[in-house]
């Protein structure tokens, strides 16, 4: 028996990275899987083939997160293919760094519509279900930055301190509901992105956390199976730091 049998899982921006790990984790613990991604590609359709070599039932959907009516459409088509959205991950977003003075405004919209924006529109179309189904939890995902800033990072932080008020907020209004809304702050992990860091630099990285090691996607993803299931259903409004101590 799994954390999550016969549970539907919704993930954006899956097909890498910590959003594919927390699929993969799903399905290993029988959630059946609808992911997202801004285009189900090489990756998308790998990502599909291994969650289906588990045994449980998954789809990739082509959406562009930040746009409301998109998300909308595409919630409609997973309720419709899966009967059920148990567990909403808000996972997709970008990095687009720059010192808060050389910033454009361009990068500021575009951080803030994927991390953020997304974020509401994925919560908006799959919250209706889950009143309906007086169930349901919704995983945003932040990071320690969210929490304690980081120069040259002002965009992401934003976001990411949103995604943390977001979940904090729908904790409050749909609570009463059956549904519960929490966040996860990530800290150092290793995924394709930090990967292409420097050793020196992921050395002094490591001089920062109490357990001398960043993380594994795989790490975040035993969270966020602690937040789906029902191990932590008197669990709603909260921020689980996944950093190595790294913020305290």
């Amino acid at each position: 028996m799994g954390l999550l049998d016969g549970k539907t899982a919704l993930i954006t921006g899956a097909a890498r990275g910590i959003g594919k790990a927390i699929a993969l984790k799903f399905a290993r613990e029988g959630a059946n899987i609808a992911f997202t991604d801004l285009a189900i590609d090489e990756n998308g359709q790998n990502t599909e083939k291994e969650i289906a070599a588990l045994g449980v039932k998954v789809k990739g959907y082509a959406s562009n997160a930040a746009n409301f009516e998109d998300t909308a459409k595409v919630v409609a088509g997973i309720h419709k293919d899966f009967g059920s959205i148990d567990i909403l991950v808000n996972n997709a977003g970008i990095t687009r760094d720059g010192l808060m003075m050389r910033m454009s405004e361009q990068q500021w919209d575009m951080v803030i519509n994927v991390n953020l924006k997304s974020a509401f529109n994925f919560i908006h179309a799959c919250t209706p279900v889950m009143i309906r189904q007086k169930s349901g939890s919704i995983i945003n995902m932040s990071s320690v930055v969210g929490v304690s800033g980081n120069a040259g990072q002002c965009n992401y932080s934003a976001s990411k301190a949103g995604m943390i008020g977001l979940a904090k907020s729908i904790a409050k209004e749909l609570g009463s509901r059956g549904v519960r809304a929490n966040a996860i702050a990530p800290g150092f992990i290793i995924t394709e992105m930090t990967g292409q860091l420097t050793d020196e630099v992921k050395a002094e990285w490591a001089k920062s956390i109490p357990l001398r090691r960043g993380g594994t996607p795989e790490d975040v993803a035993n969270v966020a199976t602690f937040l789906a299931s029902d191990l932590s259903s008197y669990v709603t409004g909260q921020v689980l730091h996944c950093c190595g101590g790294m913020n305290m």
